[in-house]
């Protein structure tokens, strides 16, 4: 079994055609076609079914996909690792990281990852967790933040927490304030019946926020749901309700913050990748550069909340 015929192999299998898939890989298309066959001798087994205009797997080509994609990766992280010599000049980093940290964190840690490593290209992906998790499962990302605990920890996959991050409600400042009396700060309880600005399904905050509403007896109410981040902060900015944000990006926006009664709505920022595969050095170096951006005296004034370094997280 060779790596050319799992490329061409995966190839077929995304495209559903042999000449398109020949196209992509910059071959012709019977040596193509010669190399899936060669693969289905060796294998002892047809990998696709052919009809005219329709090419589907079988299923020995369904149980040989993940397996081809995640060798295609190891086989990349190799080849990356060799070539990532002489302090870093070149290479690529893919991160993933939630909608929220893209808002927040990222732009911030890539600027300072950037200027001391110019010749490396990095690549971002903005997904919920879940996603984030499945991606670096199948070898589509080097490092990833993600929210955690996860309800599906995937086994093969290594995390270490960073950061403890405080959730704040923000609302338009020439709108009243959120409910809470004379309190400065107000409790999850206080947000029955008033109208949120909600994040799409598979938002991280979406999920907690909807969580930490039903533990406190009751079902949130939205007023307009299905926006990314930007999107949120601006149904908030027209008055259209309000909303439950990390305290990182509250403190950029520009909106009224108010902080939630001890003990407060916090969540936890993990770093994660691949269990069974050393992550590449530019991934390390990434993770180096956040940890050191989040120690103690560090972080901006949009951060405050989240603590590095805590044992105690939750």
């Amino acid at each position: 079994m060779q790596l050319q015929q799992l490329r061409y192999f995966t190839a077929v299998a995304d495209t559903r055609h042999f000449t398109r898939a020949a196209e992509r890989e910059h071959v012709a298309q019977p040596s193509l076609s010669q190399q899936i066959r060669s693969l289905e001798r060796e294998l002892g087994a047809e990998l696709f079914h052919r009809a005219r205009g329709h090419i589907t797997l079988t299923d020995a080509g369904e149980t040989l996909l993940p397996l081809a994609r995640r060798i295609l990766a190891d086989t990349e992280t190799a080849r990356r690792e060799v070539q990532e010599v002489a302090q870093l000049r070149r290479g690529r980093l893919r991160l993933g990281a939630p909608p929220s940290l893209c808002a927040s964190l990222v732009p911030d840690v890539l600027s300072a990852f950037h200027a001391t490593y110019p010749g490396v290209d990095l690549f971002v992906t903005e997904d919920g967790s879940q996603d984030l998790v499945r991606a670096l499962a199948d070898g589509e990302l080097d490092l990833a933040l993600i929210i955690t605990p996860l309800p599906d920890q995937a086994p093969a996959l290594a995390t270490s927490d960073l950061l403890r991050e405080e959730l704040v409600v923000v609302s338009a400042p020439d709108r009243s304030a959120p409910p809470g009396g004379r309190r400065t700060r107000i409790r999850v309880e206080d947000l029955r019946g008033r109208p949120l600005a909600m994040f799409r399904r598979g938002y991280d905050l979406r999920e907690f926020t909807t969580a930490a509403c039903r533990a406190a007896g009751f079902e949130p109410t939205f007023t307009v749901e299905g926006g990314e981040m930007d999107a949120v902060l601006g149904f908030v900015r027209a008055g259209l309700g309000i909303a439950v944000v990390p305290s990182m990006v509250a403190e950029r926006s520009g909106l009224r913050v108010t902080r939630f009664a001890t003990p407060g709505m916090h969540r936890v920022i993990s770093v994660a990748h691949r269990g069974d595969v050393s992550p590449p050095r530019a991934a390390r170096e990434l993770e180096r550069i956040l940890r050191q951006r989040l120690e103690p005296g560090s972080l901006r004034a949009g951060a405050r909340g989240a603590v590095a370094g805590d044992p105690g997280r939750s």
